[in-house]
């Protein structure tokens, strides 16, 4: 005759608790985020316009802290030309259409 086992407990909770963060740090992280959207969206607005006419559907990076834009037709060569010469710093990315969303839903 076979013995059961006893069933071990389930494991409830996260994987990594230690690695959690409290409520006010990533309230702090989502402000950041925001702001540095803002700053990049107003870049974006400004120079939309003039390249909307050649350029329609052609991704743009932004860097705000220098107010400098890369684009091209390709995502990942126009996030390539930005971390060429901004290397450390983060950049955002837009595609130049009327609402400047980059994907699809």
């Amino acid at each position: 005759m076979t013995e059961s086992t006893a069933k071990q407990p389930a494991r409830r909770g996260r994987i990594f608790p230690e690695r959690t963060l409290p409520p006010e740090e990533l309230a702090r992280r989502k402000a950041e985020d925001e702001v540095f959207y803002r700053r990049c969206r107003a870049i974006f607005e400004r120079v939309r316009p003039n390249l909307i006419k050649e350029h329609y559907g052609w991704y743009i990076a932004v860097e705000p802290d220098s107010g400098d834009y890369f684009i091209d037709a390709d995502k990942e060569v126009a996030s390539l030309k930005a971390r060429q010469k901004y290397p450390n710093i983060i950049h955002f990315m837009f595609c130049l259409n009327e609402t400047g969303a980059t994907g699809r839903i």
